[in-house]
């Protein structure tokens, strides 16, 4: 989770004719969840969850061997177990050090002191969940020093030596890079990308949280982000958001207002080249979009959003996604032979007549559960589909 919230933009709100989303039709694993208390406090959910990055959920390296030959699986078997039942996909962040294995005790930011216990652990987990972890992240947050108090050098040699080992073990198991917080963790990206780490990594990670601000401040600062990528030897590869949500000190009027926000940040995400997304936090009380309620099991509207933006995303190819003068989105969808458009805009609400070579036949709301009357609704910040007849 990121813990420190300190923004800075690299430019203005890019207008969405800078977009050109993948050709690529949009797959189920692109949704992604975290859940934190599965094992006590909160049931399955009751959307679906393709993806599911393991993370704050206290099955990290001191969690798993708290003393040097001393495992404890139970809790991640458990959640591996789960996930299988519910046809789920797992990312494991790997990362930290546990006090015995630290280079700096008690710090579980500093790198482990040996490489032989990295080595060992890494191997450890790969054997034990081959086939049944699909994916594992090195590190969480390396540029924040809460995460990681090693050099980028340091943090190369661990993901290379992980890397070697997991796709030895495992050849199916992808490798995501250590995973960048904020506009302000791109240095740290471009100098480990420069050493040569994208030859290790299956999978770039990065978490673009950019708490205040809205959903649509995401496009510049994804495409920065694939500029990098680019000019560093990584550009072919995905490009995965492993954390995002909407924290302190954000501020939402109502829970139609936040659910909008989870709605836009995955229509854009994937506009502007993001592979796959995962949501931080289904069961997570501290951040200000919060998908259930205080029991851990009812959909709030966040939570309802999430299941909807599956359904009009899953199996559609985006088309493209343009921004008006008035800032109103409108990205366009291809689904079954089907033509459909997502439309919002985030700053006002406004009457929208779609073009008439739309066809339009159907418009429904986002959370609403019946349509509203005719085909030229108001819109504003909660998106809206619109579909053509057949």
């Amino acid at each position: 989770m990121l813990l420190i919230v300190v923004l800075t933009i690299f430019a203005d709100v890019t207008t969405a004719s800078d977009i050109q989303p993948p050709t690529s039709s949009i797959p189920a694993t692109y949704f992604g969840m975290h859940m934190h208390h599965l094992d006590k406090e909160t049931p399955w959910p009751n959307v679906p969850v393709p993806e599911w990055r393991i993370w704050d959920a206290h099955v990290t390296w001191p969690d798993l061997e708290p003393h040097k030959g001393d495992w404890h699986f139970a809790k991640l078997d458990s959640y591996i177990s789960m996930a299988q039942q519910h046809g789920t996909g797992v990312l494991l962040t790997l990362g930290q050090s546990p006090v015995w294995a630290s280079a700096r005790p008690p710090a579980p930011t500093a790198e482990p002191a040996s490489m032989d216990d990295w080595r060992n652990y890494v191997k450890t987990v790969a054997q034990r969940y081959k086939g049944r972890i699909q994916a594992y992240e090195i590190w969480n947050e390396p540029n924040l020093p809460p995460f990681w108090s090693g050099t980028t050098d340091q943090m190369l040699a661990l993901t290379k030596e992980a890397a070697q080992i997991i796709h030895s073990v495992d050849p199916a198991a992808l490798v995501v890079s250590p995973s960048v917080t904020a506009t302000y963790g791109t240095p740290w990206l471009e100098e480990f990308l420069k050493k040569g780490a994208a030859q290790y990594v299956d999978v770039i990670g990065y978490h673009f949280y950019v708490t205040p601000k809205p959903p649509e401040d995401l496009v510049p600062f994804i495409q920065k982000v694939r500029q990098i990528m680019t000019e560093n030897g990584a550009g072919k590869k995905p490009l995965w958001n492993t954390e995002t949500g909407w924290l302190e000190p954000s501020r939402f009027d109502s829970d139609e207002a936040a659910a909008a926000v989870l709605a836009r940040s995955y229509i854009l995400a994937w506009a502007a080249g993001v592979d796959r997304y995962y949501w931080y936090a289904w069961d997570n009380r501290k951040v200000t979009i919060k998908t259930t309620k205080e029991d851990n099991s009812t959909s709030t509207s966040a939570g309802q959003a999430f299941a909807t933006i599956q359904q009009w995303l899953v199996g559609a190819t985006m088309v493209s996604c343009s921004q008006s003068p008035e800032q109103t989105w409108t990205c366009q969808l291809s689904k079954s032979g089907q033509k459909e458009w997502v439309v919002w805009n985030p700053t006002r609400e406004l009457k929208f007549t779609p073009p008439a070579s739309w066809n339009v036949k159907n418009v429904t709301p986002l959370l609403q559960k019946t349509a509203p009357s005719g085909s030229n609704p108001n819109i504003g910040p909660v998106p809206m589909l619109f579909s053509s007849g057949s």
